[in-house]
């Protein structure tokens, strides 16, 4: 029988694009080096994602400070998100942050100074060289499975960005440019850009970016593309998957497939309190874990709410350090599939960022004048999750404009709303987050 496998690829799309309709005044540029005119970059486009390695000297133990600011960014954006979102949520935390990164090295003043406190960045030497290392961690090859990241520019033709913006983002970020042209094809670099999303998640990312996304003002688009390759180290048995009652609120459930383990042999990271049981589930290479977070009552409205919003870094951070090897005598988890799509402007403007969305937007480190300003921000995620594995994929678009006896058994049952996430456990480092409220999608 054909395994299930399990991947993710994520992607950000940055999109530049003149602002000078923004603008009231003419703004007068920083003193800068000269900007150097793309021409002289390759306009070749890759079939296959590339993956530079990044200039980096650190360890990762000095790293694990951007681990820690895109886990609390994830549940800066988590908490913002359920404000609004009833049901199902996913999205991948780290690709966001990796696309935000790249603008935030574009940024000066109050428009830096607000996107660095939204994703918890560090001071930019700490961010620079330790982004590298992250990066260069999940490149790393593993026999069991396979992870890898990628960041690239796509850049309007012969338009004078600065070679040191260009330079750094390679340098650290790994960035590497190409030329479009936006302002005579404008369609077709949005179908070169999308098929190039399409082909990095397997094609369960299509149309990221909607026709008049891009225009002829766009200057810049930056992708970030993440991918994870890999099937559970404990699988289920198809054969035990049956249709049982899911929980959406303790009144309504509904029938969907409930995948079913009674593990001999196999011990999972487990721990539990009066409140929440919380459970690793390991893919092969047991670098990368799922772990579900599930609380004991069925939670619904504002008691979900509740316990979502009583969650942090360091709860999470616990639940971690709490577990232990521990015998179950059943495991149930739902099969499910997601697919998600979010508009982030006004997210991430209520995080504290407004500035980079408005005309008095400061990115002059990238042409070295005031003319981006941010437009949109898009996040698309897909997930499934089945007997064999996981299927995760996700896309992410910022588009700039110019301008035992007598003991009860350990039963792990997930019939009702949970959270889960997955974890690079190496690096610390949450890739994808999400909320099951109805497995049906």
């Amino acid at each position: 029988m054909r395994k299930k496998i399990f991947f993710g690829l994520i992607l950000i799309l940055l999109i530049f694009v003149s602002a000078f309709l923004f603008l009231k005044i003419k703004q007068i540029p920083p003193k800068i080096e000269k900007p150097t005119p793309t021409s002289s970059i390759p306009t070749s486009f890759p079939t296959l994602t590339l993956i530079p390695t990044a200039s980096t000297s650190s360890t990762f133990k000095d790293s694990s400070s951007i681990a820690s600011a895109n886990n609390q960014f994830n549940l800066d954006l988590y908490k913002n998100l359920i404000q609004k979102e009833k049901s199902n949520i996913f999205f991948s935390p780290y690709s966001i942050f990796s696309a935000m990164a790249m603008v935030y090295e574009g940024a000066l003043g109050k428009t830096a100074d607000e996107i660095k406190a939204v994703f918890h960045f560090p001071e930019s030497n700490v961010l620079r060289t330790n982004f590298a290392e992250l990066y260069n961690q999940l490149n790393q090859k593993g026999k069991d499975f396979e992870l890898k990241t990628a960041n690239a520019l796509w850049l309007q033709k012969n338009y004078p960005f600065l070679s040191s913006y260009l330079t750094l983002l390679e340098k650290y970020y790994g960035g590497k440019a190409k030329n479009l042209d936006f302002v005579n094809e404008t369609e077709k670099s949005r179908q070169i850009i999308n098929q190039y999303i399409e082909e990095e998640t397997n094609k369960k990312i299509k149309d990221l970016i909607p026709k008049g996304s891009i225009s002829p003002m766009t200057r810049l688009v930056l992708t970030n593309a993440i991918y994870f390759k890999g099937v559970w180290f404990w699988q289920f048995d198809e054969k035990m998957t049956n249709n049982q009652k899911f929980f959406i609120r303790p009144d309504f459930s509904v029938e969907i497939p409930i995948m079913n383990m009674r593990p001999e042999k196999a011990e999972f990271n487990y721990y539990e309190d009066e409140t929440v049981q919380v459970l690793e589930m390991p893919y092969k290479g047991e670098k990368i874990v799922m772990i579900v977070v599930l609380p004991r009552q069925i939670l619904s409205g504002r008691d979900l709410l509740s316990f979502e919003s009583s969650l942090t870094e360091e709860k999470l951070k616990a639940y971690q350090t709490k577990m232990e090897k521990t015998k179950l005598d059943a495991i149930a988890l739902p099969k499910f599939k997601l697919e998600t799509k979010y508009f982030l402007n006004e997210n991430l403007i209520e995080l504290g960022m407004p500035t980079a969305f408005s005309g008095r937007a400061d990115f002059s480190k990238i042409t070295g004048k005031k003319d981006f300003s941010i437009s949109t921000v898009i996040h698309q995620a897909f997930v499934e999750v089945d007997e064999k594995g996981t299927e995760a994929a996700a896309a992410t678009a910022v588009i700039m404009v110019k301008s035992a006896i007598g003991k009860p058994p350990k039963i792990f049952r997930a019939d009702h709303p949970f959270l889960f996430y997955i974890l690079d456990k190496e690096t610390g480092t949450i890739l994808f987050f999400g909320r099951v409220i109805d497995p049906r999608g």
